[in-house]
């Protein structure tokens, strides 16, 4: 929970949900997120990252398909609420000018921070190094550990 006794409202980059979905060295910290009361947020660009890893999986034939299945399976039936929004253009130009990040992670945080303008509890949940420096560059409450 958060520091205001509020339920958790967390953004999730596709780095924190391929860490439920596959085994990898955040797995156990992000299973611990994945169940923790409050809201998690899948935005359309972390589901279209996800999804796309999935299937690659699938037809490079690198994992069992009954088990990329049950990976797809947890996907659509976890946690997550869906947002269809996107992030203010000036954020994204603003944050671009600021933190060398590649498009998909300039747009979680752009769109964490569009966000937080209404839900200022929000946080970022990612495992890329260099997401995680900006967003607790830009003051979000860093999501390092549970």
């Amino acid at each position: 929970m958060n520091g205001e006794n509020q339920p958790d409202v967390v953004s999730w980059d596709a780095s924190a949900i391929l860490s439920v979905l596959l085994q990898d060295d955040h797995s156990r910290k992000a299973q611990q997120w994945v169940n923790q009361p409050g809201h998690h947020l899948l935005s359309t660009l972390s589901y279209s990252e996800v999804i796309a890893v999935l299937y690659r999986i699938r037809r490079e034939r690198s994992m069992a398909e009954i088990l990329v299945d049950a990976a797809v399976e947890v996907l659509e039936g976890g946690p997550w609420r869906r947002v269809n929004n996107s992030p203010a253009w000036k954020m994204m130009m603003k944050l671009s000018n600021k933190w060398p990040l590649r498009g998909a992670d300039l747009w979680h945080l752009a769109m964490a921070k569009t966000i937080q303008d209404h839900l200022p509890e929000l946080r970022l949940l990612t495992y890329d190094s260099r997401l995680k420096v900006a967003v607790q560059g830009e003051g979000m409450e860093p999501i390092l550990r549970r």
